[in-house]
């Protein structure tokens, strides 16, 4: 696939004295080029939480980007090379504290195949779309969050409602830390239902705290509304939140299939009708001497029987 899309981010402090979330491309230097997109959430509490999503961010996108191109599909091996990547990074700067410091991670790569999307904790990634004549607006995909609550609400201890105010609801059951022994894994899925007039918003936890996904969506898919103004909208019924909140949000203007994959299906198409109607008649001009030469079988038959008759005749004469 091949997309043209518009790109904005925010970021906030929130009722924090620090920022310690992280964005690529950074705060204000997204381009309609760009199709690989990171948020990390530095886990609140925990010494360099900045420093741990800083370099998740920087070490994912530097791997990424100096082997993938965006006109080429996207692997997972790819992905998890670079996850292992960060990891390492981590590692390298691990202050050997007790408390670890960390992060959540959100990944989304548009390419080739369509869009690739993971993360580990409880930042979220949406697709959204737009109503139409045939359907109200919808939240086309969301990850789940590898969060306490979440768990709880699988298997029916709590309600979505009681989860919200929940007092353990922002301890996460996954994360990206160092010099972990068995290290956290994404949640990796691979989208291809993406049509013109969609978005992907990506955020961290604290933009949710009092917003719900009906709220998310029914602001970014208002229409008659610009994508600026609805940045401006998320960031106003955010302002009294205390959590950091930072958010990537992408509006995708165009999808097109590769001009050369749409040249080799019309030459191939083509190339099989002709090969259908080449076919269609030597089989006919096969059918037509089949049955000359069955017919002169069965004159040369007859001729035969006559002869014999005639021969068997005279003789008894």
């Amino acid at each position: 696939m091949k997309f043209k899309i518009k790109a904005y981010n925010l970021q906030e402090l929130g009722q924090r004295t620090n920022q310690e979330d992280s964005l690529y491309p950074a705060l204000g230097k997204s381009k309609p080029e760009d199709r690989l997109f990171i948020l990390c959430d530095g886990m609140g509490g925990h010494e360099k939480g900045e420093v741990a999503s800083a370099t998740v961010c920087e070490t994912i996108s530097r791997v990424i980007l100096s082997t993938w191109h965006p006109n080429e599909a996207l692997s997972d091996e790819l992905f998890l090379q670079a996850l292992s990547a960060a990891y390492d990074a981590l590692d390298a700067k691990d202050n050997g504290e007790e408390r670890k410091m960390g992060t959540t991670l959100t990944f989304l790569c548009l390419h080739a195949n369509g869009a690739t999307v993971a993360h580990i904790g409880d930042s979220r990634i949406y697709q959204l779309r737009p109503a139409s004549k045939n359907s109200p607006a919808q939240i086309v995909f969301r990850t789940q969050d590898h969060s306490l609550v979440n768990d709880l609400v699988k298997i029916g201890e709590i309600t979505e409602e009681e989860a919200k105010h929940h007092p353990q609801k922002n301890v996460i059951t996954r994360a990206m830390q160092p010099c972990q022994e068995h290290r956290a894994k994404a949640d990796i899925a691979h989208l291809t239902d993406i049509q013109p007039g969609d978005y992907f918003f990506m955020c961290s936890d604290g933009m949710l705290e009092q917003s719900t996904d009906d709220n998310i969506l029914n602001i970014i898919t208002k229409p008659n509304v610009s994508d600026e103004h609805k940045l401006e909208m998320l960031r106003q019924v955010t302002e009294e939140n205390k959590d950091n909140h930072t958010a990537h949000l992408i509006y995708i203007s165009d999808v097109a299939n590769s001009v050369v994959e749409d040249v080799s299906v019309c030459t191939s198409s083509t190339e099989s009708h002709d090969m259908l109607i080449s076919a269609t008649f030597s089989k006919t001009k096969k059918n037509k001497i089949k049955k000359l030469i069955i017919w002169t079988a069965i004159v040369v038959v007859m001729v035969l029987a006559i002869v014999v008759v005639s021969f068997f005749c005279i003789w008894r004469t």
